[in-house]
């Protein structure tokens, strides 16, 4: 084949993909799923902030997120779970509707119960955290079962630029909107927008794939639990598998440990007023978010998951670093402009190309559970390590804790090299 044969070929396979039936349902998927997840983590700082919370209670609290990273422990419900009621809307977008009703019920509960009942307040976020992993599940599992493996950059990226769309409405819509109303009225807003990607899920196709349900609630245990987890080291091995799984959990840590309550507080201390915040991070940044994340698919496409994962996992890593030209810039909102613009182009980068190497290690006939497992990984060290980092900032500035994010990346780099000869991506093998 002539490399002007292989050009257009390249091509072609880059456009079908985005052309795919499925890609642009997965735009309002993705919209759905990104819509809970600032407002109990990054968005909620703000508000907790403007209530009087310290901040190492806020990155506490902001940290319900942590329910995305053990998703992996009620996903086997999920894969083998029929919802009577919704049955006929199929295995996954039955379950798509609900995890969707919840969110909307609990952000409107969040609304009407306020931080100055914390206690409840904290279970509420707690509620919509978990309906908005299991939501995450369901989306995840859609995906991949809706479209081939070489098609799934494309999705990941019109998915990709829902999610972001979100992002832009949680984060800088809903910042604009509290210097004008109380943030009771800004959650009830986002309440609401949920109504959009639930009219796109009654419309929706369900994916084509034969589901055989267990007889016996032994098989059901045995099947949903125990068996996706044996297949996947059935197919790479012991060792290997144990690798794969450790180099999940490590090679989005720098990326995962900017997520929850610290970002808020950090761009506040740095002189930078709500409004500014919302235009140049949570709208020019979601932009440029959504450039990395096509431009990741496109890397996918055209150069392979691997390539393009191992200098993403770089990138993301290294534009942590940006952040330290933002200490003491006292409102400089140029030098914001361009700290949002490298960080948010490698982390959409990152994002595409992490979801399409999760991908093509799951097996179709577990997706919902393989696949819970891997995004629960990804997330549970940067997790973490949000979850104490107004404890790390108060002792050690936030300076030190740019750099620890940095560097915690350089295992997950080692381990890519040790993998690379010793794992070919499949995906969607086995298929029942």
């Amino acid at each position: 084949m002539s490399a002007k044969e292989g050009g257009k070929k390249s091509g072609s396979s880059i456009r079908d993909a985005f052309l795919h039936p499925s890609a642009w349902t997965m735009f309002f998927f993705g919209f759905a799923s990104g819509l809970p997840f600032l407002l109990v983590a990054g968005t909620l700082a703000y508000w907790l902030k403007e209530n009087g919370i310290t901040l190492k209670d806020i990155t506490m609290i902001a940290s319900a997120g942590l329910a995305y990273s053990f998703k992996f422990l009620w996903a086997p419900f999920i894969d083998r779970l029929r919802l009577p009621i919704l049955g006929r809307l199929g295995q996954r977008r039955s379950w798509l509707l609900l995890a969707q009703v919840l969110v909307m019920i609990g952000l409107g509960a969040m609304a009407s119960v306020t931080p100055s009942q914390l206690g409840l307040f904290v279970g509420l976020t707690l509620m919509v955290a978990f309906a908005g992993a299991t939501l995450d599940i369901a989306v995840d599992a859609y995906r991949i079962e809706i479209a081939p493996v070489e098609a799934q950059g494309a999705l990941v990226a019109t998915y990709s630029l829902g999610y972001r769309i979100a992002l832009i409405v949680t984060g800088a819509l809903a910042l604009v909107l509290a210097d004008y109303t109380v943030w009771s009225n800004v959650y009830r807003v986002m309440a609401l927008c949920m109504l959009i990607p639930i009219v796109v899920n009654l419309m929706a196709r369900e994916p084509e794939v034969l589901r055989v349900h267990s007889q016996s609630w032994i098989e059901g245990l045995r099947d949903g639990v125990v068996e996706p987890f044996a297949d996947f080291f059935r197919r790479f091995g012991g060792r290997v598998g144990l690798m794969i799984l450790l180099f999940i959990l490590l090679f989005k840590v720098s990326d995962q440990a900017l997520v929850g309550g610290i970002m808020g507080p950090f761009y506040l201390d740095q002189g930078f007023t709500k409004t500014e915040i919302a235009a140049v991070s949570k709208v020019y940044g979601i932009w440029i978010g959504i450039a990395g994340a096509f431009l990741g698919g496109v890397a996918v496409a055209r150069w392979g998951v691997e390539r393009a994962l191992l200098a993403s996992i770089v990138l993301g890593a290294a534009s942590n670093l940006l952040y330290l030209a933002l200490i003491g810039a006292n409102g400089d909102v140029r030098m914001l402009t361009l700290v949002i613009s490298g960080e948010n182009l490698a982390q959409g980068l990152l994002g595409t190309t992490a979801v399409a190497y999760l991908s093509g290690l799951v097996n179709q006939r577990y997706t919902a559970t393989q696949y819970a497992l891997f995004s629960s990984l990804i997330t549970l060290p940067g997790k973490v390590l949000g979850f104490y980092s107004g404890r790390i900032v108060e002792a050690v500035g936030y300076g030190t804790y740019f750099w620890i994010t940095a560097l915690a990346i350089v295992p997950a780099v080692a381990l890519y090299f040790w993998l690379h000869p010793r794992v070919r991506l499949e995906g969607n093998a086995d298929a029942a």
